[in-house]
């Protein structure tokens, strides 16, 4: 029932630009697109409009034209860098005499490529249906002179109910499975969040080196291309950062101008990563031509998954590839660290990155030694431990416990919000330094 394209099929790309600068897409960014979908570009037709056309998006020359660059270089498929109607794609099928993608089909096709997981299939499938839905009728258009007179339905029309039928029913089969895999990545966190683990996760454009920067700082040996959305299924792992111990890292899939509403409610159980993040390091390709565009595009998916309130840091990744650019970090009038400046290829500026890991993770840190009576040791010693935050510990002649625990200050509040005011009563005496 998908209608997707095959690897090495040939192609006639279409790019438009209007007059008003928001609907201009990218046309590099575009030709990567197809390059990542293992087609080969045979022609590029550019064209300039006020607005898009009701029947075929282009106009009717432009159109045209299209169709005899197709017989002329015999080519397989015609993708537009733009979104189409169902109605459009139809009307241009008939016109060219070959199947038409919109940039929309593509970004489907390459995701359906790349999935790797259950989950991440799940996902990709559910979007092919969702956006499926709006075109069944495409399959069956040769049953439309079977029809019989006013108010009776042919076979086609049967024919798309039952498709629709049974497309529905997949839906809520997919929806109720990822439903599960959504309880059980909250049942991970929640036990997460009582040990007081943060989680860091990787945002940014496609192709801004999430990837090789996860890898640098993990030792993950995750896939590595290239190209765009190499990364899909999200990967966490495990690591340390200076004075907030044990950090849970997040690679997930990267950005892009555009993307298919489509897709991201159907990756909503992987964006959770990124909505329940301690913090967000947004990787940014400094070398990249449209760094501004590429980071408002970032902030827009962000806002529409409700995730744009997650403190965030920015990653300036790729200086090698710029002159006169070397590692630092750059803070607000607080001193707090904004940006830092990185190149996880080259291996530089990632010993600054964990510096500013650490303010922006643990900021103002307490020291407290306590007295802990015999009765209550077991249960806030164990919580302790939990936190790695021990630095000196000594039982007493008469059975309590004398410890001296170093910890993130908002670690300590939620601790005692938990354990109650008894704890303020334990302690000796404390220390509070901003790191």
């Amino acid at each position: 029932m998908f209608d997707c394209y095959e690897a090495g099929e040939q192609a006639i790309l279409v790019h438009i630009n209007f007059t008003q600068e928001d609907e201009w897409e990218d046309l590099s960014e575009f030709e990567m697109l197809v390059l990542s979908a293992s087609m080969t570009k045979l022609q590029t037709v550019i064209g300039r409009r006020q607005s898009p056309h009701a029947k075929y998006f282009i106009g009717e020359g432009k159109a045209l034209e299209i169709a005899d660059t197709v017989r002329m270089l015999d080519a397989e498929i015609v993708i537009f860098n733009h979104s189409l109607s169902p109605a459009q794609e139809r009307n241009l099928e008939r016109l060219v005499q070959c199947r038409v993608l919109s940039r929309t089909d593509l970004i489907l096709g390459i995701f359906a490529q790349r999935a790797r997981t259950h989950e991440g299939k799940l996902q990709v499938e559910l979007a092919q249906l969702r956006h499926l839905s709006t075109r069944l009728i495409r399959g069956w258009t040769h049953l439309e002179r079977q029809k019989g007179g006013i108010g009776l339905r042919g076979p086609g029309e049967s024919q798309l109910e039952t498709d629709r039928r049974l497309l529905r029913e997949r839906m809520k089969v997919i929806s109720r499975r990822l439903h599960k895999v959504v309880k059980q990545r909250e049942q991970a966190r929640r036990a997460r969040t009582r040990a007081e683990v943060p989680t860091v996760s990787l945002v940014g454009y496609t192709n801004s080196g999430k990837s090789t920067l996860f890898n640098r700082i993990t030792k993950a040996g995750v896939y590595v291309a290239d190209q765009l959305f190499a990364t899909l299924d999200p990967t966490l792992r495990e690591i340390e950062v200076k004075n907030v111990g044990k950090t849970i890292m997040a690679d997930t899939v990267g950005f892009i101008r555009h993307l298919p509403h489509d897709l991201v409610a159907a990756f909503q159980a992987t964006l959770q990563e990124i909505q329940e993040a301690t913090l967000l390091l947004h990787v940014i390709d400094a070398s990249n031509e449209n760094v501004r565009g590429n980071i408002k595009a970032v902030n827009v998916i962000l806002e529409e998954i409700q995730a744009s309130e997650v403190p965030t840091l920015l990653i300036m990744n790729k200086i090698d590839s710029i002159g006169n650019t070397y590692p630092r970090i750059e803070r607000d009038h607080e001193g707090i660290p904004r940006i830092v400046w990185v190149s996880a290829l080259a291996n530089l500026g990632i010993d600054l990155l964990f510096e500013a890991l650490t303010e922006r993770l643990a900021g103002t840190m307490a020291s407290y030694r306590l007295r802990v009576p015999p009765a209550t040791i077991g249960k806030i010693y164990s919580e302790f431990c939990q936190l790695q935050c021990i630095i000196y510990e000594k039982y007493e002649s008469d059975g309590s416990l004398l410890v001296d625990v170093r910890l993130p200050q908002t670690h300590w509040m939620r601790l005692k919000k938990r354990e109650g005011s008894k704890l303020g009563d334990f302690i000796v005496n404390e220390q509070t330094v901003t790191v």
